[in-house]
């Protein structure tokens, strides 16, 4: 009987002396980042439940759970430490902290920390990052003024997460606050204060003050610049984006994959095609050709300016995609009215393995709504819940009211918004209003308006195109009454703009405009298509009003802004250069017509984004299959 004793004392001893191997093992597996063999190992601490496990593995193991941000991992961990009788100090108790608030379960993070028995300042900055991190910013500033009364102190890094919830709430008042608070205590040249703050005074609308943080950095870090710039360009000031881009590569400033990605999305609002192809080369040249934020950018830049293949180009050479560069490139092709290519890489995605996401439907649904592609796209909407368990949204109805409002069945795409499991949302009254205006349909036109009026009262647009399926149709009485409408709710049309990029340039024409470089070449140039293309069909549109612009322009319809920037584009560039241009406004039909026989007998292609959606005109043709 006593020799039995012995040898279950001597197995439980041996187990007992397995556990420092085992454990040591486990960190030397988290120490190389094998988090999952890890795990597999301390499967055995979980299931024998003998072994003593030490501070340094359990330390290990919360690294581990971070790592593979595992919330599995992180509640077999925390039940071994209960089980195990395991009781932490300040530093573990932090560490398991950390665990939850990493690995995204604010709820348990909180409960954790309201049942501590001791909470020093990383436990409130812990708790607080948190709850920026997730966005709930008002608790953040809850518990940040608790703290503040308890220990009347914080760091230069609390400052900081703080300003971020300044940022998030995009309240530029307790930013303020902060700010002064942290000059006081002696942050003002702090790296991470200063970033925090130039990111909070963009997003709050005060580009001014973050120019003048930015200006007062002792040392202005790659952080810095790129978020100066990315200030510039979320305002929409591109040019002087651009303009600090050069300003830090001439600082010798090291640039990272952040910062082309902004200018090559600042080049595609500023349509230049130089600038970007330069960023691009840079990327390469700095190491970032693989880069999948960067080149993805460069993929949607190159398929909203007309190089298709050269987005397709960045896309396969791409060693890894993300759902975000499969939709750039879909998107490109629908854009360029190539559907069926646009169908097909959406298959290949799926083949690959990669889940689409509504950005994606979105994407191949208005690739075959511009495209005609009425069969596909009912099909893939239909797959949306059915295979992928996507719910369609708003947005997905609009395209198929789209869809169905190019093949003239106005009727069906009212049906559909009427049985729409949500209700109706401007985008879909939107959709089905442009339908309308094509198929000259007055009475659901007038329907489609009424639901936009009440919705958007004040957006221009929407009086404006049922202004104009009523000018089409002669209908001046009605069309008399929206303009008074629009007199009585303060609503003005603008005068037409449109940008044009030569040469690194960027040149704005007007409507009738006279005051430009070139005048007498320029409207010399537009008599000389105009008397060309008329041999091709061409006739004024005199009778039309034009959309979103000022009623006096109707009477200077051969000199439309886009004529102009055209008209300019074709003068002082060589035959075989792409013109690139952006309008304030929805081109208009007359305009429209023009472009499409200037491409016919000038050779050239045409790119133009207006306010509708982009159009590339080649060969007499135009992306948009005359629908937009």
């Amino acid at each position: 009987m006593n020799t039995e004793k012995e040898e279950t004392h001597l197995e439980v001893a041996e187990v007992r002396v397995l556990s420092p191997g085992l454990c040591t093992q486990i960190e030397k597996l988290v120490l190389y980042r094998r988090y999952q063999e890890a795990f597999e190992l301390f499967e055995i601490l979980e299931s024998e439940g003998d072994y003593e496990v030490s501070d340094n593995t359990y330390d290990a193991l919360v690294n581990a759970c971070i790592g593979l941000k595992s919330v599995r991992g992180v509640k077999r961990v925390f039940n071994h430490m209960i089980n195990n009788g395991f009781e932490p100090d300040q530093y573990m108790s932090n560490r398991v902290l950390l665990m939850y608030v990493k690995c995204g379960m604010m709820i348990d993070a909180r409960k954790l920390f309201d049942e501590m028995p001791q909470r020093n300042l990383v436990s409130w900055n812990m708790i607080i990052g948190g709850l920026v991190d997730s966005g709930d910013y008002i608790e953040a500033f809850r518990l940040f003024l608790i703290m503040w009364d308890e220990f009347s102190d914080a760091g230069s890094r609390t400052f900081a997460v703080m300003i971020r919830a300044a940022a998030g709430l995009e309240l530029v008042f307790p930013g303020k606050q902060l700010h002064s608070c942290a000059l006081k205590m002696g942050f003002g040249g702090n790296v991470f204060i200063s970033c925090a703050l130039i990111d909070m005074y963009s997003k709050c609308g005060s580009i001014e003050d973050a120019q003048h943080v930015f200006d007062e950095m002792p040392e202005k870090t790659t952080v810095g610049w790129n978020s100066i710039i990315a200030g510039y360009a979320l305002h929409g000031y591109s040019k002087e984006a651009l303009n600090m881009y050069y300003e830090m590569r001439d600082s010798g400033v090291k640039m990272d994959h952040f910062t082309f990605s902004i200018i090559v999305r600042v080049c595609a609002r500023l349509a230049s095609v130089e600038h970007a192809k330069q960023a691009h080369a840079g990327l390469v040249r700095h190491g970032f050709g693989l880069d999948i934020v960067a080149n993805t950018a460069l993929v949607d830049f190159y398929s909203k300016w007309g190089r298709i293949e050269d987005a397709r180009n960045v896309f396969e050479k791409m060693p890894q995609k993300n759902v975000i560069s499969w939709n750039a490139l879909i998107a490109g092709y629908g854009n360029h009215g190539r559907g069926i290519e646009a169908v097909e890489l959406f298959e290949r995605m799926l083949h690959e393995g990669m889940v689409p996401n509504h950005v994606t439907f979105l994407a191949v649904l208005s690739a075959c709504s511009y495209s005609g592609l009425s069969d596909c796209g009912w099909e893939i909407f239909e797959s949306m819940s059915r295979d992928h368990k996507v719910k369609p949204r708003a947005m997905h109805y609009a395209c198929m009211i789209e869809l169905l409002g190019r093949e003239g069945l106005l009727d069906e795409a009212f049906a559909l918004i009427r049985d729409a499991p949500f209700p109706p949302t401007v985008n879909m009254w939107a959709a089905l209003l442009t339908a309308c205006r094509v198929q000259k349909n007055l009475v659901l036109g007038k329907l489609a308006a009424e639901k936009i009026y009440g919705m958007e009262p004040e957006k221009l647009g929407n009086y404006v195109v049922l202004l104009n399926i009523y000018n089409k149709n002669g209908m001046m009485k009605e069309a008399a009454g929206v303009v008074q409408t629009l007199r009585k709710r303060g609503l003005r049309m603008l005068p037409a703009c449109t940008w044009i990029d030569i040469k690194k340039q960027t040149h704005s024409f007007l409507s009738g405009g006279k005051n430009q470089v070139q005048k007498k070449e320029i409207y010399q140039k537009v008599d000389n298509l105009m008397d060309e293309i008329s041999k091709h069909g061409y006739v004024s549109g005199e009778k039309f009003l034009l959309p979103d612009v000022d009623e006096q322009e109707q009477g200077m319809v051969l000199y439309h802004s886009e004529k102009l920037a055209i008209a300019f584009g074709l003068i002082n560039t060589p035959p075989s250069t792409v013109l690139q241009l952006v309008q304030s406004h929805r081109i208009c039909d007359d305009c429209h017509n023009a472009v499409k026989l200037i491409t016919t007998v000038s050779g050239r292609e045409i790119i133009l984004r207006d306010a509708s959606r982009f159009h590339r005109f080649k060969d007499g043709k135009c992306s948009c299959g005359d629908y937009w």
